[in-house]
């Protein structure tokens, strides 16, 4: 297996980390905030964790290009 071969497999795998990171932050920060100012459908918890998502799928798109482009 050559080094750059295993730097694509490093970036797939720090990839899931990151989207795991921000999804994470999101749901969490939303549930703090849903505490902090209660309401009856978890309006915090439900945007944050989708902007967690959207922001992942944007940086997975990204990187995905990138490593793309460096082949």
């Amino acid at each position: 297996m050559k080094n750059d071969q295993r730097n694509k497999y490093l970036g797939f795998i720090n990839i899931a980390f990151q989207m795991g990171l921000l999804i994470a932050a999101g749901v969490f920060a939303g549930i703090w905030l849903d505490g902090k100012f209660p309401n009856k459908f978890s309006v915090y918890t439900i945007s944050l964790s989708l902007a967690g998502v959207f922001i992942s799928l944007y940086l997975v798109y990204r990187e995905v290009k990138n490593l793309n482009e460096d082949e």
